[in-house]
């Protein structure tokens, strides 16, 4: 998104701490910086890797962010999980499978809500992801407090690392905001039009119409008439819309018809 000069405060208001994500053996570069945009479109900006393939730092991985340059600088590499968890007092395991490992399993929207839960009280949580073959083993997830898998259609459910990150991180900030958006479209900047515009501007296509003999044959003139009302009464026009309306109706009625020409029977024009 392209930035926009009237952000609305209730989308920039979130007072939950952000919970950290945690990426467990990455094999390529450019799946952690994709998680990495994927994270700052939602303004979570801690990234733990744990020991990733082709090492760390990536230029690759910098260079799929996008500009996600504020959580690739602040990226922390670890040895182990427990070493990447080990100050956050949450952890949510994502999976797509099911796991012999007893835990209570959650949604993405419902983890959410816990995780903004515990960050309005400062505390400090976080989402485990797996590599990208075969995801986190058993051990990994006994790690976790919870599991988090998303509603997908069990015969596809392989989701790759930024997908997983990116559906998560908007659950979490949808939540934290109550779903502000950035930006809405003022009623006050674009009114809707008045009615008596609306009909105005309905006489005026109309006579253009009679006069353009476009109303054939005559007896289904108030037919075509109300079809003609009713397409324009469902776009809700503001009142700049009638107007341009209009402009474009009265350019149409200026406009000088072009003479056609009459081809000779030798196939030459005349």
């Amino acid at each position: 998104m392209s930035k926009n000069a009237k952000i609305r405060d209730e989308a920039r208001t979130v007072t939950a701490r952000p919970p950290a994500v945690i990426l467990c053996e990455p094999q390529l570069g450019e799946n952690i910086g994709t998680a990495a945009r994927a994270m700052a479109n939602f303004g979570l900006v801690d990234l733990r890797i744990v020991n990733p393939r082709d090492g760390w730092p990536s230029e690759k991985a910098r260079a799929a962010a996008s500009r996600a340059d504020h959580v690739i600088d602040k990226v922390q590499v670890f040895d182990s999980v427990e070493a990447a968890i080990a100050d956050l007092q949450f952890v949510f395991a994502t999976t797509a499978r099911s796991r012999e490992v007893p835990k209570p399993v959650r949604g993405p929207d419902d983890s959410a809500r816990k995780s903004v839960e515990f960050g309005e009280k400062g505390q400090a949580t976080g989402y485990l992801f797996g590599r990208e073959r075969w995801g986190l083993n058993n051990e990994e997830v006994a790690l976790a407090d919870e599991i988090v898998t998303l509603p997908v259609d069990p015969d596809f459910a392989s989701l790759n690392i930024a997908q997983a990150v990116l559906v998560c991180a908007y659950e979490w900030r949808k939540t934290a905001t109550s779903g502000a958006l950035p930006f809405i479209l003022s009623k006050d900047e674009h009114p809707p039009a008045k009615k008596d515009d609306l009909l105005r501007f309905f006489e005026h296509l109309e006579g253009a119409l009679d006069e353009a003999t476009f109303f054939r044959p005559p007896e289904r003139r108030p037919h075509m008439v109300r079809t003609l009302r009713n397409i324009f009464q469902k776009a809700e026009l503001t009142e700049q819309e009638v107007r341009a309306l209009r402009g474009v109706v009265a350019s149409l009625e200026k406009r000088q018809t072009r003479v056609r020409k009459e081809r000779s029977t030798d196939g030459g024009e005349e």
